[in-house]
């Protein structure tokens, strides 16, 4: 259901999201001056304790979306540099593995594609739907194998050899991160604070006592359609792979049909 809701087009989660709250507050709102206000009367003090509960609710809410907003956006670059500094890597040895006598050079090298469209074609799939993808070990231990096996000849084949270890172990590093930051994301708790913490600021606004019913809906519409937007914008970035604006393995499809496809 997540998966879904969240491969939706942007503007359409944008509408559903800010809709969604801006609707609950027109609702929320002419249900609480119909029912619930009328048993508490009227009384000058009403608006300002009101105005002082609902103040003090949504500065703190405020603060802590935003820093959740922030957050969030971070983590979604850094993880954008992880991806870019794998697929960098792989390139890199790619080319390192060109020095390499035959069949050294073919079977490093064939391992390196085979790595590289298993990522393209296996690996994603499985990170969209926010799943560790458990292949790709193998191939990195067959490469890893056939690069330790070698012996340098030469002291240029030293020295390429010591650089092609140094990417290779920058490859795996990457990888780890990689895999690492598909389990990112803020827990459930926190979320629960999210959403609850909008509602609640909401809420507190209903008993405003306005005599225009109709500029009281809306300006709460207005207010809970900008909570919507943060919350939206939390949802949108806290799943780097997931949605439809996820991370997208273009690097990989890169670096293959330019580097790897004859």
């Amino acid at each position: 259901m997540i998966d879904w809701f969240l491969g939706l087009p942007w503007v359409l989660l944008v509408v559903l999201i800010s809709g969604g709250f801006s609707a609950f507050a027109v609702v929320g709102l002419s249900l609480t001056r119909r029912w619930i206000l009328p048993r508490f009367g009227r009384s000058a003090e009403q608006n300002d304790v009101t105005g002082l509960i609902h103040h003090g609710t949504l500065i703190i809410y405020g603060l802590a979306v935003a820093l959740l907003a922030v957050a969030v956006w971070e983590n979604n670059a850094e993880v954008t540099k992880i991806v870019s500094a794998e697929a960098a890597s792989i390139a890199a040895t790619y080319r390192d593995a060109d020095g390499y006598p035959e069949p050294t050079r073919s079977r490093l090298r064939a391992e390196l594609k085979s790595y590289t469209e298993y990522i393209i074609h296996e690996a994603w799939p499985q990170q969209r739907r926010g799943q560790i993808p458990l292949g790709g070990v193998a191939t990195m231990d067959r490469f890893q194998k056939e690069l330790r096996a070698f012996e340098p000849a030469t002291e240029g084949q030293r020295a390429l050899h010591m650089e092609t270890l140094r990417g290779f172990d920058a490859l795996i590093h990457a990888r780890r991160l990689r895999l690492d930051s598909i389990s990112s994301g803020l827990p459930r708790p926190m979320w629960a604070v999210v959403v609850v913490g909008a509602l609640v600021t909401i809420v507190s606004a209903f008993f405003f006592d306005i005599g225009n019913a109709r500029l009281h809906r809306l300006m709460l519409a207005m207010l809970a359609g900008v909570l919507g937007l943060l919350i939206f914008l939390i949802a949108f970035y806290d799943s780097p792979y997931r949605g439809s604006q996820g991370i997208t393995p273009e690097p990989y499809e890169l670096i293959h049909d330019q580097l790897m496809t004859p």
